[in-house]
């Protein structure tokens, strides 16, 4: 403004800031113009109230209200505001949902809301937006990994983690520049890859990991982790679950940073692991480990991963992508159905003609249908064969392609040709005339939809002369044939009006005279207005008439006088099927006339009516719509139609109300028939004219909720203006029908129709506004997966057809009408729900069900009316109601079960809701309407109960609104005035808002109160059915929560229900008791402490994970156990198993020392009210006698199991009470342990396992009495183990042992190893006795190597055990003891045994057996034999072990074999049967599994030269068994590492060599491995076929074979082969390999060698039969594409070759 003169008036506004991103498509619409002040005014709104709500404190319904208002202006006008407001409404968003104790419903609304406020992320850039990490991470930490819902004190909703899993991942890109670092310090201390932790620091990371920093700042993001973890994955085998997030982790990084990181290093071992993945079956007898099958990674990842890598500098990506395709193009060939490619545009055409045959079949014809309409929206049908003649400046397309459009006249009359021919073909049925069915088949209203549909593409798409060619054929179609109405005619009406759609002046012309002349020609006769069944041509024509005139009502206007004429005559006709079409006809004119609508859907503007010199439809094909240029023909109501619709109105809809209202006031008789006529005219008047009927008005109902903010609904506009001078028909409609409603319930009630057609009314009266909300909603699916189904990705954004977009605009509109005065609740709104609930409730179950969907549409739209409908539903379920009928307390049933979509009244997250239906439900077993003899209610009830247990959420107690929220809403407010006239809110409201917060909390504390209370009292009633105090009993469960104890009251009751006479109550009650106990539970302190201080060394500069000095403190030595008090106090205890192993966390804590926790040994004045209610019930002798009792009962025979419920409850009574109840116990645990039985035992392990995990705390005195009580117990437990309970003592351990520090448990430890293999009891025992110390070692992971060297050192010498269940066993256990020794990168060698010197002892022992050459033989008999055995017989009996260990190993340890076991595969090799039969000893059939297994191990790129080595050696061995199992081992080898060995030539070279070397072997059958094997090289393009191998193989075919003697028929024929024909034989099989080894093409070497193979045909055996099997092969998988390929050969070629595959020589 500077030069601007002196006092020119105040300075202008400044301009609005630029908006974020609108939506596009409301400027499109016909009121589009009206738009933009209507979203100002709503977004003021949403701000101003949001902002106050928050201040204010109000998170209900205020704040609630006004997010969802946010939601929805998102979806009406997208991100219609400026940075700054993007800005603040993600920030108070952001601030919400992370409030620590809000409800988890609320918490869901808010996370979507700001989901969707983040999702366009080039809105706002990493300098607009910063969002802390940490308050995202505590909140999932709380909730997906949440300490109490096990035990039933929070109830979270299911679909609760893919909400906050999506809202981090949009929160992802803006968090701070350091938050990789703090996440790393955060997470890398759970990286143990033996414990669970590992798993969800994996999952963190994959979630939280920011890879979309800027490159400047990469140093800060990926490349802190990027080396650590790729080592991590490329190094870990045996897919663990938390692989496959790493994929994901790389994947996305890679997509995120395209050209920044150099993958080459990687790259073939990345595609091993992806190869790997897909779980091929390879080879010829394969055992896939089932634990791959679950982990596998998920492709689309995989896909991204590749193709991103792609686009870096990367020279290896694309060479190793298409090795893969190579390698996996035979698994996903489908040769079995042929390819079929479309070579040229002419082929298009043939492809519509062939679609067209497939007509006849309705299944077929639903493709096709999809197939013409998708092609004929992408083409313009116009015949431009007359360009040619005009035009020089073709190019050669445009040329054929003009040439070929001259069939387009043809191909659109052929497709009307076949739909009449399927309209004639279902016509045929003419039992539907006899049969009552109204609704068509399923697959029938699929036929009409897609044949209606593509007619109606296929006619917007045509020129004008192909039109009118059309629309005389499908005239002359109708008129000259009667139709039946139901299904022929319903697609022949369809065809009818598509044609009249697409251009209404000339086809209206054609139609309407006609009909409506038929028409009044038929009715000249007044009889036939009374005949019951009416002429077929009279009803096709209207028919016909009334879906004609679904079409731009401008059109209609001339015609108005015939039409009108029309319904006078027919309206009242009597019979039902002709007044309803004449309904329709009414409906329809009504709808043509007032609604919003485009009139044309053609793929370009303006259609195609333009000369063919201005423009030439062919550059048209396949073109998207352009948003900036649709210009949407719009069918706006003009003043005429409007009259014209009001004048209908008038002249057929007030008739009906007068007299309906006459008959009403009995003024009037009517009959039956009469009222449902009047009624089915009613109701088309209404839904054809809702859109001009202004909403009903009225007061709304008041004090529902209350709030301090406003909570008004949006008026939106939607381009009608409303006449208010005229009588509003919608307000006349409900005070009739609800007075008609009150006559026909008092004395007709039995007739249903007419009740039918109220509840129809009703329904629309409350909703319907021109358009139906589920019929939007399927449209809007739809219009969605067209969309995706369709769009062009390479090209951008918004490449959609015209036709799709004008569609979105129109639901647009669409959504606007639905979203219009929404939610209010009024009077009138509640006598129309009330009259609802009534008919609900009726008599007749057909009318219950239809009412009730209106009714649960209706809870679902006005605001908080279910507080207003509750108390009504739930009048019919009271006990002291006596005049309720069964009918009535069923309906009411129902309406409170709600249906699956909407509203549940029994189970409204609301306090206020709450405590009125469930003590209902509970009560309402009293009622005289209820009989527990009828199924249905029966059933009901247990629907009633799951719904509410699927359903429940926690709901809230605590509402408070923390400060920081308080800040961005004010800063929200400022914005909204830019020149200082902002006033905050006064001090006043602000302690108005604080003192309605506290009212709230109290109000809450007080209702949760009251529930229990009063479901106590209605559990308690006499006579109550069992049923019914169930459902209490469940409900009262659900009220546990982790904020608040149970009253004392509650407490008691479920502390006896532990004793109930019901099994399903004392299950309920021992998982309340325990989550009773977790509420109890007091708090330990903790402290923070430094392991380096501690150990005395110092922290290591890098990441080393592994046995450091700096964590040897923790693993437990024997010489320095806590044996004393002294020691004991003075031992800092480390409980969680992960700490330390990778890194140490930022602030490690520990548990402060005795003194400083929670007193101990307290006595009963000690106590609260509510621990002294369990402290008496269980000092109680009685009561724990009876509890024990009950808890030693078979609950389902075999089928129990170790109970963590149970142990849960043991567990909660020691810590919170210690050694308060074990006197009591004692006895009882005494006893249990020497009875042998199944349920005894488990009970006695459960509460075991619940002492020692309940001892956490106990001072050393206490403990160590405890365990002078355990061992002996548990010595004799094990001594009694038995095959029933040998599972739940290993649970038992396991769970003593978890999450303990094995310090505090030496005791046991101790007892454990004491001699697992002491042989009393039998191998049984002993088995059991591994399996139970194994349960305990193994959660101890790292912790204990003096234990696992102990252990090893105890099994060495017994591993040549001679029990096949114990072998078993010690495999297990060695896979466990030798789980810690992993090669993974960043990792100190273990001080837990290691592998490899195991596996070279074990070597030295097995030597005698590796120096026979002979096959091994297992003559070992299951028993020991006295005396010494000689080396052999031991040596088998280890190796049997050795394989039990091997094969658990292959399956379970994350590292792959070391090079000591690739030693044992000779060993192998020598045993492996080479058949498969079952009927081997153990020996053979392990050996062969272990091959199996091991051959599908990851290979280190090291480890390539050691197995070939092996592999090499063990083919010169003398047993052609040890050659032919060396075969498919490497088969399988290298497909499982193939780009490992691909990157190593010098391996390449060795396997050529032995797999041709091979092929000259003597034994026939591995000669014949070998040519498959080097076939399915060849194939996954391992090998190449170049010229040396060739010419290799051709010149062993020409090996002359010896002359054939004339042999004397009594000579025995030579049996060995001699050494010529074998090398004879090897060519040709390597001749036949290279043939075999491209099933599907023909290379330019195969048809030489094809004939070099046919010169053998006549060679003698086995040369003849492998020429024979190769060219029957050659025949079979090139038969598909025989044409395309026969053109590789030569006519003398292809002569040989027809002769050879059809020569009888084929089928000899």
């Amino acid at each position: 403004m500077a030069g601007a003169p002196a006092g020119t008036g105040p300075p202008p506004a400044p301009p609005p800031p630029p908006v974020q991103k609108e939506l596009v498509y409301n400027k499109l619409l016909p009121y589009g113009d009206q738009l933009e002040a209507e979203a100002g005014r709503l977004l003021a709104q949403i701000k101003i109230n949001l902002g106050r709500a928050v201040q204010l404190r109000e998170l209900w319904p205020g704040g609630l209200f006004w997010t969802r208002k946010l939601s929805t202006y998102l979806r009406l006008y997208g991100r219609k505001f400026s940075k700054e407001d993007h800005v603040l409404f993600i920030k108070l968003l952001y601030e919400l949902v992370t409030i620590p104790k809000l409800e988890i419903s609320m918490l869901q609304g808010f996370a979507r809301l700001l989901t969707n406020l983040l999702k366009k992320k080039e809105l706002l850039s990493r300098d607009d937006l910063e969002l802390p990490w940490r308050p995202l991470y505590e909140m999932l930490e709380r909730i997906l990994y949440s300490k109490t819902e096990h035990l039933g004190l929070n109830w979270f909703p299911n679909s609760v983690e893919s909400v906050l899993k999506t809202l981090v991942k949009n929160c992802r890109p803006y968090f701070p520049d350091n938050a990789t670092a703090e996440m790393l310090d955060e997470w890398r201390p759970l990286m143990c890859p033996f414990d669970v932790t590992m798993q969800k620091a994996i999952t963190y990371f994959e979630l939280f990991l920011p890879t979309t920093l800027p490159p400047e700042l990469h140093h800060k993001g990926f490349k802190l982790w990027f080396d650590e973890f790729l080592g991590l994955w490329v190094s870990v085998q045996n897919l663990p679950q938390w692989e496959g997030h790493l994929v994901n982790i790389f994947a996305r990084l890679a997509t995120d940073n395209i050209g920044y990181i150099d993958w080459d290093p990687y790259v073939p071992k990345i595609f091993t692991r992806i190869l790997r993945s897909l779980n091929l079956p390879v080879g010829s007898n394969q055992v896939l480990v089932p634990r791959f099958l679950t982990n596998a990674y998920d492709i689309g990842h995989a896909v991204m991963w590749i193709t991103a890598m792609m686009g870096g500098p990367s020279k290896l990506v694309q060479k190793h992508l298409s090795g893969l395709f190579k390698s996996i193009a035979s698994f996903y060939h489908p040769s079995n159905n042929g390819r079929w490619l479309i070579h040229n545009d002419q082929s298009l055409f043939l492809g519509m003609q062939l679609f067209l045959v497939a007509f006849p079949n309705p299944n077929d014809s639903c493709i096709t249908f999809q197939f013409i309409a998708t092609f004929s929206t992408l083409v313009p049908l116009v015949d431009c064969s007359s360009v040619l003649q005009e035009r020089e400046d073709l190019t050669e397309v445009e040329r054929e392609l003009c040439s070929a459009t001259a069939e387009f006249e043809d191909f659109v009359l052929q497709f009307m040709d076949r739909c009449f021919g399927l309209i004639e073909s279902s016509t045929l049925e003419q039992t539907r005339e006899e049969t009552e069915t109204e609704k068509m088949t399923h697959l029938e209203s699929l036929v009409e939809l897609g044949l209606s549909s593509t007619f109606s593409t296929i006619l917007t798409q045509c020129s004008k002369e192909i039109f009118k060619v059309a629309l005389e054929k499908v005239f002359n179609f109708a008129i000259s044939n009667i139709f039946e109405t139901r299904v022929a005619g319903r697609m022949v009406a369809d065809m009818c009006r598509a044609a009249v759609k697409c251009c209404p002046e000339e086809s209206l012309k054609l139609f309407v005279p006609h009909c409506c002349n038929v028409i009044a020609h038929l009715t000249l006769n007044d009889d036939v207005l009374r005949d019951e069944e009416l002429d077929k041509e009279l009803l096709w024509n209207l028919q016909l008439l009334s879906e004609i005139t679904r079409v731009d009502g401008k059109k209609l206007l001339p015609y108005s006088e015939q039409l009108v004429k029309i319904l006078q005559q027919t309206l009242h006709l009597t019979c039902k099927q002709g007044y309803i079409l004449s309904c329709n006809l009414l409906h329809h004119l009504l709808r043509s006339t007032t609604l919003i609508y485009p009139t044309e859907y053609s793929s370009v503007p303006g259609g195609f009516d333009k000369p063919l010199s201005e423009y030439f439809p062919i550059k048209d094909w396949g073109k998207p719509g352009d948003l900036r240029s649709l210009n949407i023909q719009w069918h706006v109501p003009s003043a005429e139609e409007t009259a014209f619709s009001f004048y209908l109105l008038d002249s057929f809809l007030q008739p009906e109300l007068d007299k309906l209202a006459h008959y009403a006031d009995t003024d009037l008789e009517m009959s039956r028939d009469d009222v449902q006529q009047s009624l089915t005219i009613v109701h088309n008047c209404l839904i054809g004219s809702g859109n001009i009927l202004p909403p009903l008005k009225g007061e709304k109902v008041p004090h529902l909720v209350p709030s301090l903010v406003s909570l008004e609904e949006l008026k939106l506009y939607t381009g009608v203006d409303y006449d208010l001078s005229r009588e509003n028909y919608r307000e006349t409609i409900a005070r009739v029908t609800m007075k008609l409603l009150q006559h026909v319930l008092d004395h007709s009630e039995d007739d249903t129709k007419s009740l039918f057609l109220i509840i129809k009314i009703i329904g629309d009266l409350l909703h319907f506004q021109g358009s139906h909300k589920h019929e939007f909603d399927s449209r809007w699916k739809s219009f969605n997966l067209v969309k995706k189904s369709m769009e062009n990705r390479l090209q951008g954004k918004k490449q959609h057809i015209r036709a799709l977009l004008i569609d979105r605009v129109m639901l647009q509109h669409e959504l606007r009408t639905l979203t219009v005065e929404g939610c209010e609740y009024k009077k009138v709104h509640q006598g129309l729900i009330r009259d609802l609930l009534r008919l609900s409730t009726s008599s007749y179950s057909q009318v219950r069900n239809k009412a009730q969907h209106a009714f649960f549409a209706a809870l679902g739209t006005y605001n908080f009316c279910c507080r207003d409908i509750i108390p009504l539903v739930l009048e019919f379920l009271r006990p002291e109601a006596h005049s309720v009928t069964h009918q009535q307390f069923k309906g009411a049933l129902y309406c409170l079960l709600g249906n699956h979509s909407g509203v549940c009244l029994a189970n409204l997250h609301d306090w206020y809701c709450i405590v009125q239906t469930w003590p209902a439900i509970v009560s309402s077993g009293l009622s005289k309407a209820m009989s527990l003899e009828k199924p249905s209610i029966v059933r009901l009830f247990d629907d009633l109960a799951e719904k509410i247990h699927w359903q429940y959420e926690t709901i809230g107690l605590d509402f408070e609104v923390p400060e920081k929220c308080i800040e961005v809403a004010v800063q929200m407010e400022k914005l909204m005035y830019p020149h200082n006239d902002w006033t905050p809110l006064s001090p006043e409201e602000i302690q108005l808002g604080i003192q309605r917060q506290k009212e709230r909390n109290v109000e809450a504390s007080q209702n949760y109160e009251n529930l229990v209370n009063k479901l106590l009292d209605s559990v308690d009633q006499r006579n109550l059915p069992w049923k019914f105090e169930h459902i209490g009993v469940g409900f009262l469960s659900l009220l546990l929560r982790d904020d608040r104890v149970l009253p004392v009251r509650a407490i008691n009751f479920f502390v006896e229900c532990l004793n109930h006479d019901a099994l399903v109550v004392r299950k309920m009650a021992i998982s309340a008791v325990a989550g009773i106990l977790k509420q109890l539970k007091r708090p330990h302190r903790k402290v923070s402490i430094c392991p380096f201080q501690i150990s005395g060394v110092s922290q290591p500069s890098d990441i080393q994970a592994g046995d450091r000095p700096d964590n040897q403190w923790l693993h437990y030595e024997s010489a320095g156990l806590p044996r004393t008090k002294q020691a004991w106090e003075s031992c800092r205890f480390v409980e969680k198993t992960h700490w330390g192993y990778y890194t140490w966390p930022q602030n490690m804590e520990i548990y402060a020392s005795a003194e400083q926790q929670p007193k101990l040994g307290r006595n009963r004045n000690e106590l609260s009210e509510a621990e002294q209610v369990i402290y008496d019930h269980f000092s109680d002798a009685k009561f724990v006698e009876q509890l024990i009792k009950f808890l030693s009962l078979e609950d389902r025979k075999g089928k129990d199991k170790f109970n963590p419920r149970r142990f849960c409850l043991f567990k909660g009574l020691f810590r919170n009470f210690d050694d308060a109840f074990l006197p009591v116990l004692k006895p009882h645990l005494e006893r249990l342990a020497v009875d042998s039985h199944e349920s005894p035992q488990r009970c006695v392990a459960e509460i075991i396992a619940g002492l020692i995990r309940g001892s956490k705390h106990w001072t050393f005195e206490k403990v160590e009495n405890l365990w002078k009580l355990l061992c002996p117990l548990l010595r004799t437990a094990l001594s009694n183990i038995t095959v029933e309970t040998y599972n739940d003592w290993g649970t038992c351990i396991a769970t003593s042992c978890e999450s303990r520090d094995p310090r505090k448990l030496h005791w046991l430890f101790e007892l454990l190893l004491e001699s697992p293999l002491s042989g009393e009891g039998g191998s049984f025992v002993d088995a059991c006795r591994l399996y139970v110390l194994q349960g305990g070692l193994a959660q101890q992971e790292w912790r204990v190597p003096e234990l696992l060297h102990r252990l090893l050192k105890y099994l060495e010498p017994k591993l040549t055990q001679v029990y096949k269940n114990v072998r078993e066993r010690i495999g297990s256990v060695l896979t466990y003891i030798f789980m810690i020794d992993v090669s993974l990168p960043n990792t100190v060698p273990t001080k837990s045994p290691h592998v490899h010197e195991f596996t070279s002892r074990i070597l030295e022992k097995l030597n005698p057996l590796m120096e026979v050459d002979e096959e091994i033989q297992n003559h070992v008999m299951e028993e020991n034999g006295v005396g010494d055995e000689d080396e052999r017989t031991q040596g088998i009996k280890l190796l049997k072990t050795i394989l039990k260990w091997l094969m658990a190993s292959t399956g379970r340890a994350f590292s792959t074999a070391v090079t000591e076991q690739l030693q044992l595969l000779p060993l192998f090799f020598k045993i492996a049967p080479v058949e498969n039969d079952n009927s081997y000893d153990e020996l053979k059939r392990d050996s062969k599994m272990c091959l199996s297994l091991m051959s599908q191990g990851l290979l280190y790129p090291q480890q390539v030269p050691l197995v070939l080595q092996v592999l090499k050696q063990t083919s010169r061995s003398s047993s052609w068994h040890a050659k032919y199992t060396v075969l498919t081992y490497l088969q399988t080898m290298v497909f499982y590492n193939l780009f490992i060995f691909l990157n190593n030539e010098e391996a390449v070279n060795d396997i050529r060599w032995l797999v041709i070397k091979l092929l000259e072997d003597e034994q026939l059958e591995v000669r014949e491995m070998a040519a498959t094997t080097l076939s399915g090289l060849l194939q996954c393009h391992f090998l190449v076929i170049d010229d040396p191998m060739q010419t290799h193989f051709e010149q062993l075919c020409k090996r002359r074979l010896p002359k054939k003697r004339k042999r004397d028929l009594s000579t025995v024929v030579d049996t060995i082969p001699s050494a010529d024909l074998v090398k004879r034989h090897a060519g040709v099989l390597g001749l036949s390999a290279c043939i075999l080894s491209s099933p599907y093409d023909v290379p330019t070497w195969m048809p030489q060698l094809l004939m070099d193979l046919s010169a053998h045909l006549n060679d003698p055996q086995p040369i003849e039969m492998t020429v024979k099997k190769t060219l029957s092969n050659f025949r079979r998988t090139h038969h598909d594409n025989w044409q395309e390929h026969k053109q590789q050969f030569t006519d003398d070629q292809l002569l040989v070759l027809t002769d050879l595959l059809v020569s009888p020589c084929y089928y000899a």
